[in-house]
């Protein structure tokens, strides 16, 4: 068993105090701001106020925003489970020629720097697409992000159906079900909680992109991240910022939540 010195221990928690004060810290601050009296942000608060939440939760620009993020989000989650799945299916199963080639492919859109992504499919639909009368819009969106959520499902789902046991299926076609009865009684839950642990995942690092949707979002179309990136150039809407910041905050930590403890129960 390894024993840790007490100066090493001591230098330890010094270091991670000083992550949680540096990551945390400054989301207090955003909270706090939300409720500042005053029409800029600063630090400290002199005098609170509920105002800036009534004129953001009244905002019809974040009503929109919030729902074009939701959409996306769903969107591309759903086109990452189905694609994922199917990935992590193939390339567990079976064995083919270029096999790693295509685990490569697949995993690589994550390691990209998201500049590098959004030009690329800016490129695509504005440079190639669109002259041959092939205009993906809204569609264009939903796709950029869901070529980097299908890493979150199929990296979530490969890893578990590696731990799979696959003499349960072997038995359960040995007893007479098919194949889609031993999917759905077998094989499925199995690694149900790594398939919505991923989807999670694919839905919060989609609601959040803010990159990629800057160069392949339709004119006049804004997600939340683009409408809080549009309104961090006026000093005088900061705080209604913070207040849609503070409700970011608190509504993610339902699918961290969840995630974790679906990722808990992926474990055997």
């Amino acid at each position: 068993m390894l024993r840790l010195g007490r100066g090493t221990k001591i230098t330890l928690s010094v270091i991670a105090a000083l992550v949680l004060i540096s990551t945390y810290v400054p989301l207090m601050v955003i909270v706090l701001n939300s409720f500042n009296a005053s029409r800029v942000a600063g630090w400290p608060v002199s005098e609170f106020s509920l105002e800036w939440w009534g004129k953001a939760l009244g905002n019809p620009a974040v009503h929109a925003a919030v729902f074009h993020s939701v959409v996306v989000a769903l969107c591309a989650t759903a086109i990452a489970l189905l694609l994922g799945t199917l990935a992590s299916f193939a390339l567990q199963r079976f064995r083919f020629f270029g096999r790693d080639v295509v685990n490569l492919l697949i995993i690589l859109p994550i390691t990209l720097p998201g500049i590098v992504t959004g030009v690329a499919l800016s490129n695509t639909f504005y440079s190639v697409l669109d002259p041959i009368g092939i205009q993906v819009g809204y569609a264009g969106m939903i796709i950029a992000h869901a070529t980097f959520c299908v890493v979150m499902v199929f990296n979530n789902v490969i890893a578990r159906l590696r731990r799979m046991n696959p003499n349960l299926e072997e038995a359960s076609m040995d007893l007479g079900a098919g194949i889609g009865q031993t999917f759905r009684l077998v094989t499925f839950p199995q690694f149900r909680s790594a398939f919505i642990a991923g989807g999670l995942l694919a839905f919060a690092l989609s609601f959040d992109e803010v990159v990629v949707t800057i160069f392949t979002a339709p004119p006049g179309i804004e997600t939340l991240p683009l409408w809080i990136m549009n309104q961090m150039a006026r000093p005088n809407e900061a705080n209604q910022v913070n207040v849609v910041a503070t409700l970011i905050i608190l509504l993610s930590l339902i699918p961290v939540y969840f995630s974790q403890k679906a990722s808990e129960k992926a474990v055997p």
